[in-house]
Order: C-alpha cells, then sequence, then structure tokens
C-alpha cells in the first residue's frame, strides 16, 4: 500500500469517474485502474463499484476512503511540520471562495495579500458552498471564506466581515429615484434569484419566502426568474426584467460617477438583511500564521461596502 495508491482511490472517490480521476491525478487512466486493482487484491475487499456511468462506492469502501484521507492528512502534516521549521508563510495558500464574493473580493485581497505576504500566494477556487466543505474535508483545500450559516462540520470559523443586502432596480422602475425601500414592498414585484445551490439564493428567500412558495408554480414564472450569477442578474435588472437584492459589496465602485447608469441601488430600512462572511479551515491544519496572515489581507483588502468585525 502506497501514498500514491490512496490518493487515486481519494480520487476516484470525489470524481466518481476512472477517467476523471486520472485527468485530476495527472497520470494515463490505466494506470491509475491498474494502482486501484491492486490495493483492491491487496486487501482483499473491493472499494468500487464498476459499471454504468458512474462509479459507486461499497459500504467497506466508504470507510477506506474516509481512513485514507485521513492519513493523507497526516502525512501533510508530516511537511508542514519540516515547513513551519523554516517559516510558516513561505508556500502557496489554498483558499476556497462562494460564488457571490469571489468577484469583489478576490481582485482586491490577491493585491493586498501579494504586499503583504508575497511569499505566500494564494492558489484560489470558487465554488458552492457545499462543494467548498467537501473539498476541505478531503484535504484538497486549506480553508474556505463563504458566508453563514454553515453545517455543523466540526470546522473552525474565524469572522471576517458583514454587508447589508441592496436593492437593485432598473434605472426606469418607479421606486429609482427613492433612497431607501420596505423588505415587504419587494413581494410584489418579479424577482430576479441565483439558481438552487447558491447560498445567496437562501438568504434573499429568508427576506422574500413568496418566491419560494411561488418557484414550482405557474404563478412563479411570473413573479422570479433565475439567473447563474450576480453578474448575469444584474444584467437582467438592467433590462427591465425584474429587480434583485445584492450584496453591497457587488455595487460597482464608480456607480456614483456613472452618467446614465441602467440600475440604481437602493437601501433596505433598518435593520436591513445582511450577510455574514467567515473564514473556515479544519481543525487540523496547522499553518495558523497562514490563516492569520490571509486574515489580515481581507481585513486590510478594503472591500466597498462592508463592515469589518
Amino acid at each position: 500500500m502506497t501514498l500514491i495508491e490512496l490518493k487515486y482511490v481519494i480520487a476516484v472517490a470525489r470524481e466518481r469517474h476512472f477517467g476523471r480521476a486520472a485527468e485530476a491525478c495527472f497520470v494515463s487512466q490505466p494506470t491509475l485502474s491498474v494502482a486501484i486493482k491492486k490495493l483492491e487484491e491487496e486487501l482483499g475487499v473491493a472499494i468500487f463499484e464498476r459499471g454504468g456511468t458512474e462509479v459507486a462506492i461499497t459500504p467497506i469502501g466508504q470507510r477506506i476512503v474516509s481512513q485514507a484521507q485521513k492519513v493523507l492528512e497526516a502525512s501533510a502534516h508530516i511537511k508542514e511540520i519540516a515547513r513551519q521549521g523554516h517559516d510558516p508563510l513561505d508556500g502557496p495558500l489554498r483558499v476556497g471562495v462562494i460564488h457571490t464574493i469571489g468577484p469583489y473580493l478576490l481582485p482586491k485581497l490577491v493585491r493586498k495579500q501579494l504586499e503583504l505576504t508575497p511569499q505566500m500566494p494564494l492558489i484560489l477556487q470558487e465554488n458552492f458552498t457545499v462543494r467548498l466543505l467537501e473539498l476541505l474535508r478531503l484535504g484538497e483545500i486549506d480553508c474556505a471564506i463563504m458566508a453563514l450559516p454553515l453545517p455543523d462540520s466540526g470546522l473552525e470559523i474565524v469572522p471576517l466581515y458583514h454587508e447589508d443586502f441592496v436593492a437593485a432596480v432598473p434605472v426606469n422602475h418607479p421606486w429609482a429615484e427613492l433612497n431607501t425601500l420596505r423588505t415587504e414592498d419587494l413581494k410584489q414585484e418579479t424577482m430576479l434569484l441565483l439558481g438552487t445551490g447558491h447560498c445567496f439564493r437562501d438568504q434573499v428567500l429568508e427576506v422574500c419566502p413568496e418566491m419560494s412558495r411561488f418557484s414550482s408554480s405557474e404563478e412563479g414564472v411570473q413573479r422570479s426568474v433565475e439567473g447563474s450569477s450576480l453578474e448575469t442578474i444584474r444584467h437582467m435588472v438592467a433590462a427591465g426584467l425584474g429587480i434583485t437584492l445584492l450584496p453591497k459589496s457587488a455595487i460597482p465602485e464608480n456607480y456614483a460617477d456613472e452618467k446614465s447608469p441602467l440600475v440604481k441601488y437602493i437601501a433596505l430600512d433598518e435593520p436591513a438583511p445582511f450577510r455574514e462572511v467567515v473564514l473556515v479551515w479544519r481543525r487540523s491544519f496547522t499553518r495558523l500564521p497562514a490563516i492569520d496572515a490571509l486574515v489580515k489581507a481581507i481585513k486590510a483588502s478594503g472591500v466597498t461596502g462592508v463592515v469589518m468585525v
């Protein structure tokens, strides 16, 4: 049994496909398949059920995959101990971030991080909350920037900032000249939402729960429309297809200087809905000075519209 074989097992468990797992490990599919078959023969059990378009994990395979991950984490821990003997900030940090935070935080964060700790490059990955939590458990990323609430995942959590939500309406909308809106006023409007899987969608539905009730009905087609990203939704608002809620950091920095804006952003009456943004990492992760450096860079990045905590 080798660490390489365990790495292959974890890759197949993650991808549920031998070909994709081989690509992720930068080896040929026969090489990966032979290695896993050799390990199964050595252990005397089947880890995977082959056949069909997707590979399934056997019950005993689930336990083996879980233990394999612990072994690889322990191996990585040994390397980190050795690295810490030199400089815990020396080397890349693998950071995940949810889709509705990445476009507005990362450009500023990367610039500030390069200024503060250039010896610690960030390897970035945008994804959904559920997927990032899985990647954390598998050790594929070191930490992740996401929004509360999170499932009870046994992770370490540090608050970063919170930001209010604002309404975005077309420039020719009757509300465009208002300074504030009541959340209950949104109930009668066509609301543009992110698709299922985005945590920000769930947060908007907490503000406008009526949209959740309409989403599976014929009336819901008229009352709510889904988009794939906040930027797609912003363009839909500009086209007059409806209104939406956005995190305050999504307001363009040059918005106040625009001579003919297509979208107007309106604050919501107090207490305005908001989201809490946090940084999470595995409790077994040993490069805590790297986590501290990342938190410092985030709080020094000056993200528009957020309140640092």
